[in-house]
């Protein structure tokens, strides 16, 4: 049986994981339920993946000299479970309590690791990283907490911004201190919708090559589909995290990217 692979963000309701200006961490609105409830996370055997900016996030803050109290407890507890590290620039020993570099393709690592672990894996942080592993198929769960701002004017680094198309299938959901909303779902990659050539009835005309062929894809955010080619799609989603931490009381931000 192979381990579940879980990401895990929070986000803004138009899609935002951070935000300018004088939110605060959560946006403002924790309240008890919701730091019960990411304590009570991380309170069972699991293993966290980062890409090596994210890593280099924590460690960072780790090198900085607060004392963990300033931290939310979840956080701390969080930096206690074993990591693994996806780099190929990292080299060991780093500064956390647990860590192993693991070079190589993101893809392939985490493949790896969902045969081999005894425990459950959990990411929060490296969105690029985790783009590629939606798309790969490797993702069992992805674990949204909907804070309830809108940040049109401030939000910065969309979530999704990139990634391939999904279909959500809600396996859970619940309401913490009245207003924020955590919603975990089951995602299947869309299938992608073929472009023919003009006039190719129904497949690839002898003077149309393959490589030439299509995918649209429908943006929300535009006002008209956009055609990309295959390649260019595949080379998009190769993993490039990018640094991200959330959960330091009175941060700018609070969640992935």
């Amino acid at each position: 049986m192979t381990a579940t692979y879980t990401i895990d963000v929070f986000s803004s309701l138009d899609g935002f994981g951070t935000a300018t200006g004088d939110w605060g961490g959560y946006w403002g609105k924790q309240g008890p339920e919701l730091l019960e409830h990411r304590l009570a996370l991380y309170d069972r055997p699991q293993r966290m993946v980062f890409g090596a900016n994210t890593y280099r996030a924590f460690a960072q803050l780790l090198a900085s000299g607060a004392d963990e109290a300033v931290y939310d407890e979840w956080v701390t507890r969080m930096r206690r479970m074993p990591a693994t590290i996806v780099s190929t620039t990292l080299t060991e020993p780093l500064d956390w309590p647990d860590a192993t570099v693991a070079p190589g393709d993101a893809v392939e690592v985490v493949g790896r690791l969902k045969q081999e672990s005894a425990v459950p894996l959990r990411s929060h942080g490296s969105l690029s990283m985790n783009r590629a592993l939606l798309a790969a198929g490797l993702v069992d769960r992805l674990q949204v907490t909907l804070f309830p701002v809108i940040t049109g004017q401030t939000g910065t680094g969309p979530i999704f911004a990139g990634a391939a198309d999904f279909d959500l299938e809600l396996l859970e959901t619940r309401t913490l201190d009245g207003n924020i909303q955590e919603l975990v779902y089951r995602p299947t990659l869309h299938p992608a919708r073929r472009e023919l050539p003009e006039g190719a009835a129904g497949g690839c005309q002898p003077s149309c090559s393959h490589s030439s062929r299509t995918t649209r894809l429908a943006s929300p955010l535009a006002s008209a589909s956009t055609l990309v080619s295959l390649p260019d799609l595949m080379a998009s989603l190769r993993p490039n995290s990018t640094p991200t931490f959330c959960g330091r009381r009175g941060s700018p931000s609070c969640t992935v990217r």
